[in-house]
C-alpha cells in the first residue's frame, strides 16, 4: 500500500506478484525499485535483445534530446504520460537546467510511481507525479493536480515517452493521446518514441520479449508510428533511429543509418508541433 492521493480520495494498490512496465524497465536499467517478477520480466528482454538497457538508454536519449528542444524553444510546463520510476536525466531536471521555472507532471498508472516519485521531488515545488491512466485522458485531464498545475490556455509540452509500443492497435491508443492533445493550445508539442520494425531481425526479437514478460510490446512501421502524431507536422529531421535524432538541427551530421549498432535501430523518436 502507499500513500493517498489526495486529489481523488483513492488509496492506490499494486500487485508484487505480476511485472509492470515502470517496474520491469527499472530492472532494465539496474535500478532497485523492482520485484522478482520484474526482474524475471527484465530478463526476459535481456534473453531475446542481450543489449536491452541500451535500448532503454536509447529511449532516455529520445526524450532528453525532445525536452531540451521544448524547453529551448519555450515551453517551460510539461504533461510526461507514462512517466514510469525515476531514473537519470528526468524530465523536470532536463527541463529545469534550461528553465528553472519550467513546470512538470508525471503521470502513471503504477502507483510505486506514485510514492517514490513524490519522495524524490519532496522538495520540488514545479514538479509532481500523479497516478492515472492514458486509457482515461478524460480522467488525467480533470485531475485536480495537474490542473493546479498546468496551464492548458498555454502551450504544453506532451510526452508519451516509450509507451504506444504497449497498446494494440485494437485499443485505439492514438484516440487517447487526441483527447490530451486536442486540450493543449496551438504551440504545444507531441513527443513520441516507440518501437519500429523497419524488417530488423532485433525488433522482432524485442516484440518477442515483451509479449512474453508483458503480454504487450507491438513494434510498427514508420509508417504507422507517423499516424500517432495525428496529423502534426514533425520538427527535422522527422522520425529517426533515437542515434540519428536530433530535433531542430537538420544539418548536423549523423551515423549513416547502416553503421549504427542493430539495438539502436529498435527505437525510433519524432517530436510533432501544433500549429
Amino acid at each position: 500500500m502507499v500513500e493517498n492521493d489526495d486529489s481523488t480520495g483513492y488509496v492506490p494498490d499494486f500487485d508484487i506478484s505480476r511485472p509492470t512496465i515502470a517496474r520491469v524497465y527499472d530492472a532494465i536499467l539496474g535500478g532497485k525499485d523492482n520485484f522478482a517478477a520484474d526482474r524475471e520480466g527484465a530478463a526476459a528482454y535481456m534473453k531475446y535483445v542481450p543489449n536491452a538497457k541500451d535500448v532503454a538508454l536509447d529511449n532516455r536519449a529520445g526524450l532528453r534530446k525532445g525536452v531540451e528542444y521544448m524547453a529551448r524553444h519555450g515551453i517551460d510546463q510539461f504533461l510526461d504520460i507514462g512517466a514510469g520510476l525515476p531514473t537519470m536525466e528526468n524530465t523536470h531536471q532536463i527541463a529545469q537546467a534550461i528553465n528553472p521555472d519550467a513546470k512538470v507532471v508525471y503521470v502513471d498508472n503504477d502507483p510505486i510511481v506514485l510514492s517514490h516519485g513524490r519522495a524524490l521531488l519532496s522538495t520540488n515545488k514545479t514538479t509532481t507525479v500523479v497516478t492515472a491512466d492514458l486509457r482515461d485522458p478524460q480522467g488525467i485531464l480533470a485531475h485536480e493536480e495537474i490542473k493546479e498545475n498546468l496551464d492548458f490556455s498555454r502551450p504544453i509540452g506532451l510526452m508519451v515517452v516509450g509507451l504506444h509500443m504497449h497498446f494494440h492497435d485494437d485499443e485505439q491508443p492514438d484516440e487517447w493521446v487526441r483527447v490530451l492533445l486536442d486540450a493543449c493550445p496551438s504551440g504545444s508539442y507531441l513527443l513520441i518514441t516507440d518501437f519500429v520494425d523497419t524488417g530488423e531481425p532485433l525488433q522482432k526479437a524485442i516484440e518477442q520479449a515483451g509479449l512474453e514478460s508483458l503480454g504487450n510490446g507491438w513494434i510498427r512501421t514508420p509508417e504507422r508510428i507517423k499516424e500517432h502524431f495525428l496529423g502534426l507536422p514533425l520538427v527535422e529531421p522527422g522520425l529517426d533511429f533515437i542515434p540519428r535524432w536530433f530535433p531542430g538541427e537538420p544539418e548536423r551530421e549523423v551515423p549513416a543509418a547502416e553503421d549504427i549498432e542493430p539495438w539502436h535501430k529498435i527505437m525510433m523518436g519524432g517530436l510533432g508541433h501544433k500549429a
